[in-house]
């Protein structure tokens, strides 16, 4: 069989099979090699490596991904596409699909059980509607990642590779980079897609740090610190920073103060190392109380 990247060739499946795209489930299938071949280029994928992918659809990247690597276990939430997934993919003995639902999967489970203790590759066309849930959970959860490459809507990872300053600056943007290193790996326009969607996408690359860049000395409250710094945008620190809840204003001023960090100024101003250092004092501070 060859490449499924086209639309004649996703089109055929399709038919075949008599499948109903799920526009609950996210279901745009990717119908361009140039981006296929960033995505694994972007992900070095390499014949070492153990890749995890997400919503395979009819396995369009995980056939490319399967000629490569040691071993794919591809996650998939629709049981409609089981069978056409078997068909598409029967060549490829280190390649496993999953019925399940990620977000319900125990990963380092799984990553020792299929993927010999990792580490791991997250490569996917992600779902759109639970795509920052699924890379929190790679990040968060002390999995063996090394690299999450993923097809996104463009406007996240716009905010996942923003710099201080920007509008797109955010939370989201402290959360990934304060894990990883971001780079954009492809940009995909809507007519890239069968069904097309509404937005733009974006292949965005996050290369997990072996050590944290960022001295954080309780991540919780570094967490919680830029939480609050972006509740309200507009507001100052001084007024921002009431939201983590065990703090008056007072107490945020002398806080500010011992960080250096004018009281004036608003969260999407600050680096990570200014949060950083932000939070370590915030800790410093309760552990004087």
């Amino acid at each position: 069989m060859d490449r499924l990247s086209s639309h004649k060739a996703t089109k055929e499946v399709v038919q075949k099979h008599n499948f109903k795209f799920s526009k609950s489930l996210g279901q745009n299938f990717l119908i361009d090699d140039n981006v296929i071949d960033k995505i694994l280029s972007g992900a070095r994928v390499s014949e070492e490596d153990n890749i995890i992918e997400v919503g395979p659809g009819i396995g369009t990247l995980t056939r490319e991904m399967g000629k490569t690597a040691k071993k794919v276990v591809a996650i998939e939430i629709d049981k409609s596409l089981i069978p056409i997934l078997k068909e598409t993919l029967e060549e490829f003995d280190n390649v496993e699909v999953i019925n399940k639902d990620i977000l319900k999967v125990d990963i380092q489970e799984l990553v020792k059980e299929k993927l010999n203790g990792g580490p791991v590759k997250l490569i996917a066309n992600l779902p759109y509607y639970i795509t920052t849930p699924i890379v929190m959970k790679f990040l968060e959860e002390d999995i063996p990642v090394t690299d999450i490459v993923v097809m996104v809507q463009k406007e996240v990872a716009d905010r996942m590779n923003a710099l201080p300053g920007s509008k797109d600056y955010g939370a989201l943007s402290i959360a990934v980079q304060y894990y990883c290193e971001t780079e954009i790996v492809a940009k995909a326009p809507r007519h890239m897609f069968v069904p097309q969607p509404n937005v733009d996408s974006t292949v965005i690359g996050l290369h997990v740090r072996e050590e944290k860049k960022y001295k954080v000395d309780n991540e919780e409250i570094f967490f919680k610190t830029v939480k609050a710094s972006f509740g309200q945008r507009r507001k100052t620190l001084l007024n921002s920073l009431g939201g983590l809840g065990f703090l008056n204003k007072d107490e945020i001023r002398e806080v500010l103060q011992e960080a250096n960090i004018d009281e004036k100024r608003r969260g999407e101003t600050l680096s990570i190392e200014e949060f950083a250092n932000l939070a370590n004092k915030v800790t410093e501070y309760q552990n004087r109380k």
